[in-house]
């Protein structure tokens, strides 16, 4: 008699052309969008850009107060910069992740070995209650 039942087999085949098609339109779709930007707009227009004329159309007289202390020499640096301050912020963050659960299997490790030698405790005191003679052979 079998107490566990005998999985279901997977269709591995199946299931592969689910992923490959998924993998495929996540790899098109954003490409078919970004083919076609809207009119008056460039293809990468970013955020700063947009405020910058929101701010001119609503206060033409309007002077910034506060200026750059120094600005990139040309837009590759500028996003090699922003490149690598995310790579070092996810670092950092990864870094920290690693190291809370390096911590939380140690601390389990360490609970798992005091309730082993507690238990090993337990057993010995029995036992020498007993009078079972725990020393061993002598």
């Amino acid at each position: 008699m079998r107490l566990l039942a005998r999985p279901k087999p997977v269709q591995t085949g199946r299931t592969n052309l689910m992923l490959l098609f998924a993998v495929v339109l996540i790899v098109i779709l954003p490409m078919v969008w970004s083919m076609a930007p809207p009119e008056g707009e460039g293809r990468f227009k970013g955020a700063d850009d947009l405020a910058m004329t929101a701010i001119n159309t609503i206060a033409p007289d309007y002077v910034p107060w506060w200026q750059s202390l120094w600005k990139p020499p040309s837009g590759e640096i500028e996003s090699m910069l922003f490149a690598l301050q995310a790579a070092l912020g996810a670092g950092m963050l990864g870094y920290y992740l690693g190291l809370r659960q390096g911590r939380g299997r140690l601390e389990q490790h360490l609970e798992r070995q005091r309730h082993g030698v507690e238990a090993k405790r337990r057993k010995l005191e029995q036992a020498n209650r007993g009078g079972l003679g725990t020393d061993g052979p002598g």
